[in-house]
């Protein structure tokens, strides 16, 4: 489906943004894992968020949805049922990733799993390494890419030193680790925490401390059961993310965004904000806390001349979704603006280096790509024209936004990858004009 967006208005009002994604995925996983039910409020529904769904449903959980809720009734942690077909993951990465941490330990039992076009392209040798060091047996297409097995076994603690920062491979590892003595996991810089924190409220012992240069040692230990009887799913900060950019680009914005989660391994994006003067008001989260609880907050969010800055490769994990929208803020900034170190956006749905970069030349933009980021002159905003969103939910949401901030409108080809994450953007945005 393509769609067209044509120079904004100015954008005012209040509104809820969708469900976190990353949350969504995790609380269903927990969930699937509990000894007892859960109750998930605010779930997210989309395409992502219903493949875990239906993965959890063939390993055995029963997903009963009520009107303001769902309801996870799971077998347990060591009680996944082996299904008879392949698990379909669809486009989830995050899924692709996480859920063989649980499925590594389900001794005597194989499972494999599948997806899209696009996750037949996202390598799995980053999960496999660790989940065979630990004893489970992983195959994959060409050593490395889905479809690929997962052979459960009895898993053995180790501590695993991530070679880059990713908060899908420390997931993963973590949840392997619940059955283990102990596991530990040190990530060389700071990355999302969700996991941690909810199976905390879980009830595994989880404990966290500073490494050496900077990094996290975060050590899990075994557990007999997962017991967590309900959980809120904050308004998601990604998705938050491309109304504050529509809000700080078109003249004259003024919006309140509500319940956003404000966890401060998701603010990144809201600190780089910070330094290009745009205005955006938000109670988040000190750096470097730990709680079991999700913070919450509103984003309060006025248009406003931007500065250019400098992304360092230490903030990348922290703002890794929300990087394509500082290029695209980077071309109304006054000055150049660079992403270094952010070479896992080559591993996303698209190459998002490579399709950030050509689509936002193609709409007028001063941008080139460097192997790990990209550099963009600023000052002159865009021209606008038509981007192609390659199947990449957050490509389609950067064409939007970019045609409204445009001075001749934006035309997405595939604006439907837009529902893995953010079903509704074109109705909102809509709702802001009115």
């Amino acid at each position: 489906m393509n769609q067209r967006f044509d120079p904004s208005g100015p954008l005012r009002g209040r509104l809820r943004v969708p469900p976190d994604k990353s949350i969504s995925h995790r609380s269903a996983l927990v969930a699937a894992m509990a000894s007892e039910p859960v109750r998930i409020r605010n779930y997210l529904q989309a395409a992502d968020t219903s493949s875990t769904l239906a993965a959890v449903a063939r390993l055995g959980a029963i997903v009963e949805r009520r009107p303001a809720e769902l309801v996870i009734r799971g077998g347990g942690l060591r009680n996944a049922l082996p299904p008879t077909a392949t698990i379909d993951v669809g486009n989830a990465g995050t899924l692709m990733r996480l859920l063989p941490g649980w499925l590594a330990f389900q001794q005597g039992h194989s499972f494999e799993l599948d997806g899209d076009e696009s996750i037949r392209r996202r390598p799995v040798d980053r999960i496999a390494g660790p989940l065979e060091q630990m004893g489970a047996r992983i195959e994959a297409r060409e050593g490395r890419f889905p479809p690929f097995t997962v052979h459960g076994a009895q898993l053995t603690g180790i501590e695993y030193e991530l070679p880059m920062a990713s908060a899908q491979v420390k997931s993963c590892v973590l949840l392997a680790g619940l059955v283990t003595d102990a596991t530990t996991v040190v990530e060389p810089v700071p990355t999302r925490d969700h996991t941690e924190r909810m199976l905390m409220r879980a009830g595994a012992a989880v404990k966290r401390e500073l490494a050496a240069g900077g990094g996290v040692r975060t050590t899990i230990g075994n557990v007999d059961e997962l017991e967590i009887a309900e959980i809120d799913v904050p308004g998601d900060p990604s998705s938050a993310a491309f109304l504050v950019a529509a809000g700080v680009l078109v003249p004259g914005s003024n919006l309140l965004l509500e319940s956003v989660g404000t966890n401060w391994t998701r603010s990144g994006f809201l600190r780089i904000l910070e330094r290009m003067q745009a205005i955006v008001l938000a109670d988040i989260e000190p750096v470097g806390a730990f709680d079991a609880e999700e913070p919450v907050g509103d984003l309060d969010v006025r248009s406003g001349a931007l500065e250019a800055t400098t992304v360092a490769p230490e903030e990348v994990p922290l703002a890794i979704d929300e990087l394509p929208l500082v290029a695209l803020l980077g071309c109304f900034a006054e000055g150049e603006t660079v992403v270094r170190g952010a070479g896992e956006l080559r591993l996303k749905e698209s190459d998002r280096i490579a399709t950030v970069v050509d689509g936002l030349r193609g709409l007028g933009a001063d941008i080139e790509a460097t192997p790990d980021g990209f550099v963009v002159r600023g000052g002159g905003g865009l021209r606008g024209g038509v981007l192609d969103a390659h199947g990449d939910h957050r490509l389609a949401l950067l064409g939007a936004v970019a045609g409204l901030a445009s001075r001749e409108g934006v035309e997405v080809i595939g604006m439907d990858a837009a529902a893995v994450s953010y079903p509704g953007f074109a109705d909102d945005i809509e709702g802001l004009l009115q």
